[in-house]
Parts: C-alpha cells; sequence; structure tokens
C-alpha cells in the first residue's frame, strides 16, 4: 500500500477481553446495564464513581464483583457518622516493646475501595478519602505512602436519609468523574433476581489480572480523539455556562453555576474508554452524547427558583444534548 496507512478502526482482541468482562459481570449482577458499563467506563478511565440509589440494587455486589473479575484487592467501609479520617486512611501507633511509633496503613490501601453511605460520615472524613482519591497517596506521620494502582473508588449514597447524614458539597462531588442514578428492577429482572440469589449466588470467575488492567487502561489512552469530538464536547460544557449562546436561553434562570472544566476532560477520557468498550480505537460524538448525563449531572447546580419548582437536574442536560449540535466525524484519523 503506498501513501497514508490507516490504523486498524477497529481492535476484537480487546472487545472480546472486555465482553468476558461483562460477562461475569451479568453472570451475578441481574439488569443494571447501564451501571455496569459505566463502572468500567470509570475504570479503565482511572476515575471514581459515585452511585446513588435506595438500599438493596446491587451497588455493593457490583463493585465487589469487578473486583473479583479484574483480579484487585477490594475493600469495604461503612461510613457513619462517628468515623475519623485515620479510620480510613491508617495512623501511627506506639510500640512499647521496641519504644517506637509504627504505621498502621488503613482499608484504603486496596485496588478496589467501596466507600458506602458516604455521605454519612463527616466533612473531615469526607474530604481525607477525596484528598486520596485525587493524589494517590496519604500522608501519615510526614511520610507518604502511595496506594496500590490501579486505585478506584466507588462511593454510594442514600437519598431517602435526612438524618445523621453530611451532604457532600459540590465542590467534593466534583471530583468524583460520573454520578451513577440507579433505578428499581423491572419484575421480569426481580423474578430473575429470585431465582438467580436466593439459594446459591454464581460466583464471579478472574478473567484478568492487574497487569493486564494496566495493560487496558493505556490502550485506552491511546484511542483516537478527533477534533471535532473534542469540540462537541467543549460545546456541550460552554452550554451550561452560557445557554443563550446555544439557543437555550430559557434555560439560564435555573442555572446557578455551569460545570467545570473538569467535566470537558471527564467526557473526552469518558469518550475514549467507551470507545474500547464498544471495540474501536477512535471516538465519535455519540461515546460523549452517551455518558454526558453521568458526567454533568453532579455537576450542574441549578438556582433556588429552579429547585422550588421541582426542575430536574437531567431534564435540564437532556435539552442540551438535544440542542446542542455534533459535527459528523470521519473514523480515518486526521494525522
Amino acid at each position: 500500500m503506498t501513501g497514508y496507512d490507516a490504523p486498524p478502526m477497529d481492535d476484537v482482541r480487546t472487545a472480546q477481553e472486555v465482553e468476558r468482562i461483562f460477562f461475569e459481570l451479568r453472570r451475578v449482577i441481574v439488569g443494571q446495564s447501564r451501571l455496569l458499563e459505566r463502572l468500567l467506563v470509570c475504570l479503565l478511565s482511572r476515575g471514581h464513581c459515585l452511585l446513588e440509589s435506595v438500599p438493596g440494587l446491587a451497588k455493593t455486589l457490583a463493585a465487589e464483583t469487578l473486583a473479583k473479575v479484574s483480579g484487585g484487592t477490594f475493600a469495604r467501609i461503612q461510613f457513619t457518622p462517628d468515623l475519623l479520617p485515620s479510620d480510613i486512611v491508617g495512623t501511627r501507633i506506639y510500640r512499647g516493646s521496641s519504644e517506637r511509633f509504627d504505621v498502621e496503613l488503613g482499608p484504603v490501601f486496596v485496588n478496589f475501595l467501596l466507600a458506602d453511605e458516604i455521605n454519612r460520615a463527616p466533612a473531615k472524613v469526607q474530604s481525607a478519602l477525596l484528598e486520596v482519591m485525587a493524589e494517590g497517596q496519604v500522608t501519615i506521620g510526614g511520610h507518604s505512602h502511595k496506594v496500590p494502582q490501579p486505585f478506584f473508588v466507588v462511593a454510594t449514597q442514600n437519598p431517602i436519609e435526612s438524618e445523621g447524614v453530611y451532604q457532600l458539597p459540590d465542590a467534593q462531588r466534583d471530583r468524583f468523574m460520573m454520578k451513577v442514578v440507579l433505578d428499581h428492577p423491572t419484575v421480569a429482572e426481580e423474578l430473575v433476581i429470585l431465582d438467580r440469589m436466593s439459594v446459591a449466588p454464581p460466583q464471579p470467575e478472574r478473567v484478568m489480572d492487574l497487569s493486564g488492567l494496566v495493560r487496558l487502561q493505556r490502550k485506552c489512552d491511546q484511542v483516537f480523539v478527533d477534533r471535532s469530538v473534542a469540540q462537541y464536547a467543549v460545546d456541550l460544557v460552554h452550554a451550561t455556562r452560557d445557554p443563550a449562546a446555544h439557543n437555550l436561553g430559557d434555560l439560564a434562570p435555573s442555572i446557578a453555576l455551569g460545570v467545570s472544566p473538569r467535566a470537558t476532560l471527564a467526557l473526552v477520557r469518558g469518550a475514549r474508554a467507551m470507545a474500547l468498550v464498544r471495540g474501536r480505537t477512535y471516538t465519535t460524538p455519540q461515546d460523549v452524547f452517551d455518558i454526558a448525563p453521568e458526567v454533568l449531572r453532579h455537576r450542574l447546580l441549578l438556582t433556588y427558583d429552579a429547585l422550588a419548582r421541582d426542575i430536574a437536574v437531567d431534564d435540564l442536560i437532556h435539552r442540551v444534548l438535544a440542542t446542542v449540535p455534533a459535527t459528523w466525524v470521519s473514523p480515518k484519523p486526521n494525522g
């Protein structure tokens, strides 16, 4: 072949690896396909995920199953109002026999961490966890200790509780790459849950090790992003800051603050992972479109007037997605 040799457009081997992961996840988890896909996208993007739902919708089971399938270590921390930062990151303990302080590392030193009901812990504990998420390390006694890599945090919060909870500040929610809202299963799915989980729940099998997971993360970094895809992500973000510039002037009274640049980065990183999950080596605007609700919903701040009128943030996001146009992109990298 003469001239420009285009790289392969499809990555069949990676698609098969991802499908094996999904097969094991679906063997344990009934339904919740969007949750499973978004968890894997967050993991491949090196982000963290916030889950919101009422109790009993397999949030803990999904996180633990993903850890087992990927071959990583797992820990669950039940957040309570009396929890201290040292309970999760670790502390120094004096040993009388040796007359010195030893460092006891906390439960955050795992590959997969489930922060269950994170909104039950006070601000200091929430900040300690979010610092680990951002820095990938903790400092105890003046010495830094890095958490294992890869490091993936899944935090859950219960929206129906109003007593003994500390709502995550808006600036701290921004640290999560995605917020996934779960709903109850359908009647058919609940019957399957009853058949599958009531006697001998299935146990997932490990389909890869941590080195394979890291390889997938690095391959995700190499997924091609056309300029038009990046422009679409920027346009979506800018539409939340200046709705009138995108023919959405009627949304301006409802939006107190548009999303931050972290949303732009998360949209592009997530689009790369979504393309990889779908077996492609290039992104399309559809990849950005599909993950936009999870990336934007916890970053978009509504006015008091919008809250008083019970305007849902997802309704505003759907208006933005329906209005902001996406430029058609050719799958062939443009050099």
